[in-house]
């Protein structure tokens, strides 16, 4: 019989959202008459672009044409879209190249896929709370996890302890789920940590376009020193809704090189590169069409109105939270609200609560990680009238 990967064991029973869709479609079947609001998993309601439309319509003419068919793209991205993502880069101030970007189906999948490149026996680094991927993906891989705790009283920014050393640290800003986001100098504590631990920091800055702070670093890259330490993780899925459509790209400098037990330098760059062209065909020419088009003058209009639909539901549910007093912390540079549970709930309990009572749908903190057991989040991409409705029963309730 085949020896499995018995790391599997130590994984919690079920995904996060796959339990939560577990308890709402359970409430659903028992109670088809009742409206349930989802303001729960971080999916998107509004359409897509039309400009994005437009070219993912070309695209797709482009296919029925002998003379443009696109068969097997490049691995990493067509170069039209390596080329967009680098001038979107240098509008924000930061310069990088075309063979830096990887395009990809999603930072989810390549936060995941990216721990194929590096050993068992790493020290991994992880904040707690946090997005569970970060967490579940080591384990299915048998590493072992040192948590730097996130709470009310850091403002969920931990920074880096010097008494601890890290082989690779993950961070996410602005972050999932508790909506906080580093300063430049804050960031410039963890790349000066990552360079003298010679540490690798794994950034996912899948909601830098939430960011309205101008303060604010929107890429790692803007921090002195980071293209020696750092992968950076990036998505269209909330900057341009592309959820469904999928699409992403990862950003690993040619600078990034660490030495091998022989003595031996690799290159992470070269190291992704053999890995994707392995095990990834790359994303169809349809959706990388579409996802140029984001980065074009009309395209980024486009999806800075979308974004700033989802801040005013922020601010809604923001609204509603302070006139109960309740502790909450982003919905300002994040499109989620991460609070503290009333009246002494923890977050599992609140859930039922307010699915049962409310019939609205959150997360509840204790996915995330143990800091998060008496905190709950509440995501703004909603349409605008549930998000209303939302607190308005909430109101009621509490």
């Amino acid at each position: 019989m085949p020896k499995l990967n018995e790391n599997y064991l130590n994984l919690k029973e079920s995904y996060l959202f796959s339990e939560i869709a577990h308890r709402v479609n359970e409430y659903s079947n028992a109670n088809p008459d009742k409206k349930i609001i989802r303001l729960g998993i971080g999916d998107v309601t509004r359409p897509l672009g039309a400009k994005v439309i437009e070219e993912l319509h070309n695209g797709v003419d482009a296919l029925a044409s002998a003379e443009t068919f696109k068969g097997y793209g490049p691995e990493q991205g067509y170069g039209f879209l390596r080329d967009a993502v680098v001038s979107y880069y240098k509008e924000n101030g930061v310069s990088i190249e075309p063979e830096e970007v990887f395009v990809s189906d999603g930072a989810k999948s390549d936060t995941g896929n990216i721990t194929d490149l590096f050993a068992k026996d790493n020290v991994i680094l992880i904040p707690d709370p946090v997005y569970p991927v970060y967490v579940d993906t080591n384990i299915m891989n048998g590493r072992n996890i040192t948590y730097m705790n996130a709470n009310a009283e850091n403002h969920f920014l931990p920074m880096p302890d010097k008494n601890i050393h890290a082989d690779i640290i993950y961070i996410c800003s602005p972050n999932n789920p508790t909506g906080a986001a580093y300063n430049h100098e804050q960031l410039k504590e963890w790349v000066d940590y990552a360079l003298e631990n010679n540490a690798l920091i794994l950034y996912d800055s899948a909601y830098e376009c939430f960011i309205t702070d101008e303060t604010l670093p929107r890429s790692i890259f803007a921090i002195e020193g980071a293209k020696n330490c750092a992968i950076e993780f990036c998505s269209l899925s909330k900057t341009a809704g592309f959820t469904g459509t999928r699409c992403g790209y990862t950003i690993i400098p040619k600078a990034l090189k660490f030495d091998a037990a022989n003595g031996e330098q690799m290159s992470l760059n070269a190291m992704w590169n053999r890995r994707q062209t392995t095990k990834f065909n790359g994303v169809s020419y349809i959706v990388q069409k579409g996802a140029a088009a984001v980065f074009s003058k009309e395209g980024m209009a486009e999806c800075k109105e979308n974004i700033k639909y989802y801040q005013e539901n922020a601010k809604i549910i923001a609204k509603e939270l302070e006139s109960k007093n309740i502790r909450y912390f982003g919905g300002v540079n994040s499109p989620y609200i991460w609070f503290e549970c009333p009246n002494g709930m923890d977050s599992w309990e609140f859930f039922d609560y307010l699915l049962n009572n409310a019939q609205v749908v959150g997360t509840p903190g204790a996915g995330f990680g143990e800091n998060g057991k008496n905190f709950f989040r509440l995501t703004s991409f909603g349409n605008r009238e549930n998000t209303i409705e939302a607190m308005e029963r909430i109101d009621k309730l509490l």
